[in-house]
C-alpha cells in the first residue's frame, strides 16, 4: 500500500536518546503508514535498535514523542504498549531454549491477558476464556508459519532459520498491527534468506500487516520494503523509495564509502 493513500500508524516525532556524552539518537522523525513494509538502515552504531527499543518501551527518549494510531505512548509499560498493538523481534534469539516452540510462542500472549493471580489459580471462567482464546492463536501462528510440526519441541533443538521464525511467532501471536523486526535475516544463509522473504510478503498479504524492518541484509530491504529510512551517528540521512535511497550519496558516504553499486546489491 502506498504511503500517501493510508493513514498514519506511527509517528515518531523529535526522538532524542543520550547516552551520557553519547548522542544515540539526535531527534529523528518520521511516519510510518498503515499497511507499509518500511525498511530501517544505517552503519552499526547508527540508532536503529535505540529506536526500535523507543517504540517498543524499553527506552524512554529524553526529548520528543511516539504515538501509535495518534495516541502518544511513550513512557508507557512495555507490556502496555504490546497490548495496543506493537509486537517485535530482537538482534539475538531471545527466546527460552528449555521450553517448547508452543510454550516460547505462548508467552507473547500475556501482555492480552486480563485474569490475575487468582483467575488461574481457581480457573474461573474468565481465565478459561483467555486460554482458549491463545491456544487458538497459538494453532493459527503456528500454521502461518509452517511451526506446527515442531510445536513440542524444545526450541534448543531446532535448527537457527527456525528458531528465528518462532521468535516472529511470538511477536505475532497478539494479532499486532505493527510487525518491528530486528535484523530477521542475521545469521541466515541464501536459501533461508529466500524463505524469509516469502514469509514476510506472505503476513503482509494476510494481514494486512505493517512491518519495520531493521537490516543489513540490503538485497532483502531493497526486494521487500516500499520505503527506506536510513539513519546515520543517530540522524535521518534519507527518506524515500529503494531505488532513490539507493542513489543518495549521503547514503553511501554514511556506508564508510562503499562503492554505490555495491549498496545496491549487497
Amino acid at each position: 500500500m502506498r504511503a500517501g493513500t493510508a493513514e498514519v500508524l506511527l509517528d515518531l516525532r523529535e526522538i532524542a536518546v543520550r547516552f551520557g556524552a553519547v548522542v544515540g539518537l539526535g531527534g529523528v522523525s518520521f511516519c510510518v503508514h498503515q499497511g507499509e513494509i518500511l525498511g530501517l538502515i544505517g552503519p552499526n552504531g547508527s540508532g536503529k535498535t535505540t529506536l526500535f527499543n523507543c517504540i517498543s518501551g524499553f527506552y524512554r527518549p529524553q526529548h520528543g514523542e511516539v504515538r501509535l494510531r495518534g495516541r502518544r505512548v511513550t513512557g508507557l509499560p512495555r507490556h502496555r504498549i504490546a497490548s495496543l498493538g506493537i509486537g517485535r523481534t530482537f538482534q539475538n534469539l531471545a527466546l527460552f531454549s528449555s521450553m517448547t516452540v508452543r510454550e516460547n510462542v505462548l508467552v507473547g500472549a500475556h501482555p492480552l491477558g486480563r485474569s490475575g493471580f487468582l483467575d488461574h489459580a481457581f480457573t474461573t471462567p474468565r481465565a478459561r476464556r483467555e486460554a482458549a482464546v491463545a491456544e487458538a492463536r497459538l494453532a493459527a501462528v503456528l500454521d502461518l508459519l509452517d511451526l506446527a510440526a515442531h510445536a513440542h519441541r524444545p526450541v534448543s533443538a531446532l535448527p537457527f532459520g527456525t528458531a528465528k521464525r518462532v521468535e516472529i511467532a511470538r511477536a505475532l501471536i497478539a494479532e499486532p498491527a505493527l510487525l518491528l523486526l530486528d535484523e530477521p535475516a542475521c545469521g541466515l544463509n541464501h536459501s533461508e534468506v529466500e524463505d524469509l522473504f516469502v514469509l514476510l510478503r506472505r503476513l503482509h498479504a494476510r494481514a494486512a500487516l505493517t512491518i519495520v524492518l531493521v537490516e543489513h541484509h540490503m538485497g532483502l530491504v531493497m526486494r521487500l520494503c516500499e520505503r527506506v529510512v536510513v539513519l546515520a551517528a543517530g540522524s535521518k540521512i534519507a527518506d524515500g523509495p529503494p531505488e532513490a535511497v539507493q542513489k543518495n550519496p549521503d547514503v553511501v558516504r554514511a556506508y564508510l564509502g562503499v562503492a554505490a553499486e555495491h549498496v545496491r546489491a549487497a
